[in-house]
């Protein structure tokens, strides 16, 4: 029964969440609308859900939301510094290939979007097997590290969130 009216309850919770934030405010009617969008929401899309992703540990999704925003608060320093007293020819752009040990859309998608939130690298592309994605960093003067560190502080931690 439960189900039927909070089909996707962090779904829910994030709307929720997303709509205070965007309004910016607490006000009665800014909290209803917010309420009403997000048990709305996920009922119309329901169908579009056949399989929702279960998180298999929540709290190292948590953590993991933590990793990220410090990294990318460390990164816009990184690359704010590199901009403004790093030498034009002495900048190391690369393409890194990653392979991925995860397999789930959902993981690959997370990892896609959080190289892309941090400022100097981008994922560009997905293998059509989806066992690699394509990664281009602002400055890699070793790409080799890159890869390494995209493996471990972040795709191992996706592993454990959703596989």
């Amino acid at each position: 029964m439960l189900s039927r009216f909070l089909p996707h309850p962090l779904l829910s919770l994030t709307l929720v969440a997303t709509w205070l934030l965007l309004v910016n405010s607490l006000k009665l009617n800014s909290i209803v609308f917010a309420v009403i969008l997000g048990l709305v929401i996920p009922m119309l899309t329901r169908a579009y859900w056949p399989d929702m992703p279960r998180l298999r540990s929540p709290l190292r999704a948590i953590e993991y939301t933590f990793v990220v925003l410090y990294d990318i608060v460390k990164a816009n320093i990184d690359v704010a510094l590199i901009v403004v007293f790093k030498p034009a020819r002495d900048i190391r752009p690369a393409w890194i290939c990653v392979p991925l040990d995860v397999r789930s859309p959902e993981a690959i998608t997370a990892l896609a979007s959080t190289i892309t939130l941090t400022p100097g690298t981008v994922s560009c592309d997905l293998s059509a097997d989806g066992r690699a994605i394509l990664v281009h960093a602002l400055h890699a003067p070793d790409p080799d590290a890159i890869r390494d560190e995209i493996k471990s502080r972040y795709e191992r931690r996706l592993k454990e969130i959703f596989e």
